[in-house]
């Protein structure tokens, strides 16, 4: 830009940043909750272990999995907007084009230089254009399923093996403390970091997920001791 002024912006982030953060927080989360409670359910080491590596592999899977399906059905009802406009445009291309030039007018746009935006635009990729500023479909904001899935599975992986990695260096006694303060201290670095890149406080994202991890590890903990009780 003139003057070397340029602008960083957050939300060009937010699509693979939610879902890396989204899964290794529940890596985390919910690797660490099967471990502390089975754990504070009097179970021997190595079923500690089985349940946690369990939990990584079927959580990593069935993120991947999920995540596939959710933006296939995305990327499904792309295509089928962008064919619907595409026939649009092959059998009525003067009202689609008015329809673009109306676009810019509502923008702020006067009509005449609307007009002129809408031709050229049309002349050098008409589906482009209307996907783009009738739809809102753009290149950089696509689905890609492939992709997705393998960042909600391999981020949750990253995140699960966190308390595993903590389980596996703390004695037996110390397991259900540890692991969750190990998985704390994780989780409020996430957290601060992924407010961090949205913009947003740092301290707050922070607060936020630990609060509401401390609370599902608390729980999971406490129905464990009951049921290794009972």
């Amino acid at each position: 830009m003139p003057g070397g002024h340029h602008h960083v912006h957050k939300s060009g982030r937010s699509g693979w940043l939610r879902a890396a953060v989204l899964g290794a927080n529940d890596g985390i989360v919910s690797t660490a909750s099967l471990i502390v409670g089975v754990a504070a359910a009097s179970a021997g080491r190595s079923d500690v272990l089985l349940a946690g590596a369990a939990a990584l592999v079927s959580g990593a899977l069935s993120m991947g999995a999920g995540e596939y399906v959710s933006v296939s059905s995305q990327a499904d009802a792309e295509e089928a907007d962008l064919a619907i406009e595409r026939r649009a445009l092959a059998e009525h291309p003067q009202p689609e084009l008015e329809e673009l030039a109306g676009i810019y007018v509502d923008r702020g746009l006067d009509p005449a230089l609307a007009r002129q935006v809408a031709e050229q635009l049309t002349a050098h990729d008409a589906l482009a254009a209307h996907a783009r500023d009738d739809i809102g479909i753009t290149p950089e904001l696509a689905a890609r399923p492939l992709q997705a899935a393998a960042t909600s599975a391999l981020s949750f992986a990253s995140g699960a093996i966190v308390p595993l990695l903590a389980f596996l260096m703390l004695p037996h006694e110390a397991i259900v403390a540890g692991v969750m303060v190990a998985s704390l201290i994780c989780l409020s670095l996430l957290g601060a970091l992924a407010a961090w890149a949205g913009g947003a406080p740092m301290l707050r994202g922070a607060v936020r997920v630990v609060t509401w991890s401390a609370l599902a590890m608390s729980a999971t903990a406490l129905v464990g001791r009951w049921l290794g009780m009972s």
